[in-house]
């Protein structure tokens, strides 16, 4: 799954484009991006987040999401939070790349200053944009729906540790919730406050940390099963001591829960996969019959390179 950035390192980024179909040509553009970006510039994630994930899509508003990764299992449950006048709102789960995106900065804050408690106003909406994310118009919509909707759910991660069940307790992923303005003439802001993780979100996310490369995040921001690949690498690529075979179907019961079929689930996962590769260059990652072979790999975070264009 290389041959998109040795195309690059031996030939540059123009004869590259030329060499492969019309639709591989924005995965040499993303690969040259990656390639390119001398940034050491780290987002985190918690690990039980790179072995189950949200949902891609919205749900029904009273629907609970569960899903199993290797030894882990990860419950959320809606929730409600008040509204004006005295009353309350039920939220559904979040969903999507924008609720992906809040979670990495929350997460990554969090860890870099050592404190639950992670400030909003312009470091969060900094951060959004670079990621590439408007803090305005529809995108800011979507980032105020999904700040709620995080802001309201449940979640249990339940580990099995060599036959012991480890249980992280039910509890919401912060406290007080996630305030953000109402647009105010075209110029929206984020809420100039800190909100505080809970407790048994940051002590889990503390001992279990898993460092994403943050121009990689950028690079594939408005495609979640992109992001959920690429973290489920990051953790798993550079702790491997031999090549490790995943099966197609081990690969569909962690990543194929918004595809009915195998028939459907096949493609969508490799040309996400393949972008995902994009930007982790020096992940070594092979696709065949019976599903993909993950290899010892380093870290997500790149050395300095230099590229032909």
């Amino acid at each position: 799954m290389g041959n998109v950035h040795e195309l690059i390192a031996r030939h540059g980024v123009n004869a590259a484009r030329a060499l492969v179909s019309a639709g591989e040509r924005r995965l040499v553009d993303v690969a040259a991006q990656a390639l390119a970006n001398e940034s050491r510039a780290l987002g985190i994630t918690y690990a039980g987040f790179c072995l189950t994930s949200l949902p891609h899509n919205a749900l029904p508003d009273d629907e609970v999401w569960r899903r199993a990764g290797h030894k882990v299992r990860l419950i959320i449950e809606p929730g409600r939070l008040p509204t004006p006048g005295g009353g309350d709102r039920l939220y559904g789960v979040p969903y999507g790349s924008r609720a992906r995106l809040i979670l990495i900065y929350l997460q990554t804050r969090a860890i870099q200053t050592g404190s639950a408690e992670v400030e909003l106003g312009s470091s969060m909406r900094d951060w959004l944009g670079r990621m590439g994310v408007s803090v305005g118009g529809k995108q800011y919509k979507d980032v105020r729906e999904q700040a709620a909707r995080i802001s309201a759910c449940h979640l249990t991660f339940v580990w099995d540790d060599d036959g012991r069940r480890a249980q992280f307790a039910k509890d919401s992923i912060v406290k007080g919730g996630i305030q953000l303005y109402e647009a105010e003439e075209d110029q929206p802001r984020l809420w100039v406050d800190t909100v505080r993780l809970s407790d048994s979100f940051f002590k889990a996310l503390r001992e279990h940390p898993v460092p994403v490369w943050e121009p990689a995040m950028k690079l594939i921001a408005n495609k979640s099963l992109a992001i959920d690949i690429y973290v489920w690498l990051a953790y798993r690529l550079h702790v491997l001591e031999r090549a490790t075979p995943i099966t197609w179907a081990a690969l569909y019961q962690q990543f194929g829960f918004s595809y009915a079929t195998m028939k459907h689930f096949k493609p969508r996962f490799v040309e996400a996969l393949k972008m995902a590769l994009a930007v982790y260059p020096d992940a070594r990652v092979g696709v065949d019959e019976t599903g993909i072979v993950m290899n010892p790999s380093p870290p997500p975070i790149p050395e300095r390179r230099v590229i032909a264009r």
